[in-house]
């Protein structure tokens, strides 16, 4: 099943194109990550895709609620407007299942946040304060954040950004174990390895924009271009 679809989709701001003619899909099960140089319109389509951002001209057809999609953004500075301590963090991912209808969290949301938590191995830290944990605690919880808010796809942002090689790689064994229990994942990524080791399919932006299965993609001129600038060699 189809759950989201470009077609021809151009994007940018105040009429200036950011990038054009985009065409992917994403299909139930799928681990799609997107590639490409700074200033490619990576982040402008995460926009596009949270309904932050209007296309300029073209179609991006959802088959799902959009509130069905979980969110991790990058990696960054710790928001001062983030509740005190982690529990409350992961429990605040079902916000957008409260509908504006009620003000408090029910018994299975609670238990939804609660069961996210060991699944990410925070579950100890639940009622420690955010701002205290290490940064792959923060991506772990951010994590089982998104993951409460998701039913169906997490987006991704650039999710080991800042991180270092073993924390990860302990993140990217989460996000795959999500996948192969049947979490749709669309990740954006200047890291070579999920591209590699997990994707299914591959959305490359930039100068040539291509779409295809992981071995098309590495396969192809813009593929094999890629390798060799992140100094990847067989």
């Amino acid at each position: 099943m189809i759950l989201l679809e470009a077609k021809n989709l151009t994007l940018g701001y105040e009429g200036q194109v950011v990038t054009r003619n985009i065409n992917f899909r994403v299909e139930e099960g799928d681990y799609l990550c997107i590639t490409g140089d700074n200033g490619a319109g990576k982040s402008t389509l995460v926009k596009a895709i949270l309904s932050l951002h209007s296309p300029l001209s073209g179609s991006l057809d959802f088959n799902i609620e959009r509130n069905s999609i979980g969110y991790l953004p990058q990696s960054s500075h710790v928001d001062s407007s983030f509740p005190t301590n982690v529990g409350e963090v992961v429990l605040s991912g079902n916000v957008s299942r409260l509908g504006g209808k009620r003000f408090f969290y029910t018994r299975e949301e609670r238990m939804r946040s609660l069961d996210n938590l060991e699944k990410m191995g925070v579950l100890d830290l639940r009622r420690k304060s955010f701002q205290t944990l290490s940064g792959g605690q923060r991506q772990r919880v951010l994590l089982a954040r998104a993951l409460t808010a998701a039913s169906r796809v997490l987006l991704l942002d650039e999710p080991a950004a800042g991180l270092d090689v073993h924390t990860s790689s302990e993140l990217y064994s989460l996000i795959d174990s999500l996948n192969h229990n049947g979490m749709t994942i669309i990740m954006v990524t200047h890291d070579i390895h999920p591209a590699l080791n997990s994707a299914t399919r591959i959305l490359h932006l930039g100068q040539s924009i291509f779409f295809a299965s992981r071995d098309e993609f590495f396969s192809s001129p813009v593929g094999k271009k890629y390798l060799e600038e992140a100094g990847h060699h067989d």
